[in-house]
């Protein structure tokens, strides 16, 4: 089965900064597009959307035109500013370079308040114009962000990223489920299966993790799912390797068709892949 990965991190130290991985020591190195498809290739993702990596925010457009300039990797989710007066003019300059399937800015630990302000909001309604989705990534406990951004913005396809971020090692459930079903009644979002192996312990399984994502996919059904490797954050608990294989294993059941939607047909429509 082929899969498209719409969530890769590369990272280019002696190219750009990434002030946050003084943090994440783990992590803290260069990753490679030679290095993950040496790996990847044989798994069956032949082509990867590359995920904005938090650079240093002088450097946001630097990133997207280098990595949009690395082998298979086919469109990029670029790193953007919608609270800034200047972000329709970001914008501009991304949609020049080709290929910008969509925009994130991180949202987690960020204040309640930066997605409400009507600059923000109007900001987002732009990427309709140019076909451009934007990609919502917030921990468990600030779901509750996203819904009202999102109904605000009626035109604008998001996708939530890793599941919604659920506790796992935690053992959260309700919290996480209810607040996921109130995204999910929204029509215009799809649901990233991905980076939920950052929220394990390390002893995790299959078993673990399987509930997780089988109450993404019932949520919001096989037409609203795409998958992602969270390339190389999947590396704390895990490796590349693990995790496509602990995927495949929890949707071995489903049908043909299904499996495709998840794995790349979805991530072609949603990104308006070619």
């Amino acid at each position: 089965m082929r899969i498209i990965d719409t969530h890769l991190h590369l990272v280019y130290p002696d190219r750009l900064s990434y002030p946050w991985l003084s943090g994440a020591p783990q992590i803290n190195k260069p990753w490679t597009v030679e290095a993950y498809f040496a790996e990847a290739l044989p798994l069956g993702i032949d082509a990867a959307l590359h995920m904005e990596v938090d650079v240093a925010e002088p450097q946001m457009l630097a990133e997207t035109e280098f990595v949009l300039g690395l082998p298979r990797v086919i469109g990029a989710i670029a790193s953007g500013r919608p609270e800034h007066a200047d972000f329709p003019a970001h914008l501009e300059r991304l949609a020049a370079l080709g290929r910008v399937r969509g925009v994130r800015r991180l949202l987690q630990f960020q204040p309640p308040e930066l997605s409400t302000t009507p600059l923000f909001r109007d900001n987002i309604r732009l990427l309709a114009q140019y076909g451009m989705t934007f990609d919502i990534c917030v921990k468990s406990h600030e779901l509750t962000y996203a819904p009202p951004l999102i109904a605000a913005c009626p035109d604008v396809q998001f996708v939530l990223d890793h599941c919604g971020n659920p506790k796992i090692a935690d053992a959260e459930w309700e919290s996480w489920t209810v607040r996921l079903e109130a995204i999910a009644a929204l029509p215009n979002v799809v649901c990233k299966v991905s980076g939920i192996l950052a929220n394990v312990a390390p002893d995790w399984t299959v078993d673990q993790i399987r509930p997780y994502v089988e109450f993404v996919i019932d949520t919001f059904g096989w037409d609203r799912v795409v998958w992602g490797s969270d390339h190389p954050v999947v590396t704390f608990f895990a490796d590349l390797t693990r995790w496509v294989n602990a995927s495949r294993e929890i949707v071995k059941d489903a049908s043909a068709d299904e499996q495709a939607k998840l794995f790349h047909r979805n991530a072609q429509r949603v990104y308006q892949i070619d």
